[in-house]
């Protein structure tokens, strides 16, 4: 049975900045040693809303990725989409403000021994951990390409910046107003086959993941996900993550995104049964 994150601890952190950045806000907290334990993947759980809030439940959000610096230690970028109650109360939040953390949560992605040929797939701000994830592939010799996408140019996350961090950047959009019309998925197989891809890792949207993996179930390609369900306690407790999971025997388990994801093989994942509880051995 899968546990809490063996390194995950609670600390109190300080945002350096908050930017915004498109439709989103950068933001950069000061964490200290936090960043040695941190791999593409991981995800943070942070107390919204103050000490008299009602947000009682923490909220989990993408770690973009970590660095340290002789200036300020160790640091943590996320991207916030300032959607929810939780995600609003932060983005609002100022320099110098004192935020109650746990970190790093969950399972990240598997990083190859060898050079391969990797394909990073992101949905709209879904796709900020990817570029911590880049900067690791290509570390270990990897050929990295990436695609981004969304209904709208100004949901796409830094594209700049993706073109400085891979090999090479496909951007789509929904209605055209950015890149190439259409959804990641138009061409994706002409790319792996073009590119002789490896590996797919992907964040987004359940609904692309989903896709993503249909795509490929007939090649040998590996897919690892990053899903994108709902967390309320990001430690395994709640149990309101839960996801349909196909085991090794052809049976079906409800596990817990949090503690057994968010990192998970796209090809065990049951994505018709996501929403539902199975029926036992299903």
């Amino acid at each position: 049975m899968a546990t809490i994150n063996k390194n995950a601890v609670q600390e109190i952190v300080t945002i350096l900045s908050n930017k915004r950045v498109g439709a989103y806000h950068q933001i950069l907290l000061n964490v200290g040693d936090i960043v040695k334990n941190c791999r593409p993947g991981n995800f943070v759980a942070i107390s919204v809303g103050g000490d008299t809030s009602k947000m009682i439940l923490r909220r989990a959000f993408a770690i973009s990725r970590v660095s340290e610096s002789s200036q300020y230690g160790g640091t943590m970028e996320l991207i916030v989409a300032p959607h929810g109650s939780g995600s609003k109360w932060l983005c609002a939040q100022s320099e110098g403000t004192e935020l109650d953390i746990v970190a790093p949560l969950g399972t990240a992605f598997g990083i190859p021994t060898e050079p391969i040929n990797a394909l990073l797939i992101g949905g709209g701000y879904g796709s900020a951990p990817l570029f911590g994830l880049a900067d690791v592939l290509k570390t270990r010799g990897c050929k990295v390409d990436m695609l981004l996408g969304a209904s709208v140019g100004s949901k796409i996350y830094a594209p700049m910046e993706g073109k400085r961090s891979v090999n090479s950047l496909r951007i789509y959009t929904e209605d055209g107003s950015m890149g190439e019309t259409g959804r990641v998925t138009e061409s994706l197989l002409d790319i792996v086959q073009q590119r002789g891809i490896d590996v797919i890792y992907s964040c987004g949207p359940m609904a692309m993941l989903a896709a993503i993996t249909a795509l490929v179930a007939d090649t040998e390609v590996i897919h690892q996900c990053a899903v994108e369900e709902a967390m309320a306690c990001g430690i395994g407790i709640c149990m309101t993550c839960v996801l349909p999971v196909r085991n090794s025997d052809g049976t079906t388990s409800m596990l817990r995104s949090c503690i057994d994801g968010p990192v998970m093989d796209g090809s065990h994942v049951r994505w018709d049964l996501v929403g539902s509880v199975p029926e036992v051995s299903q």
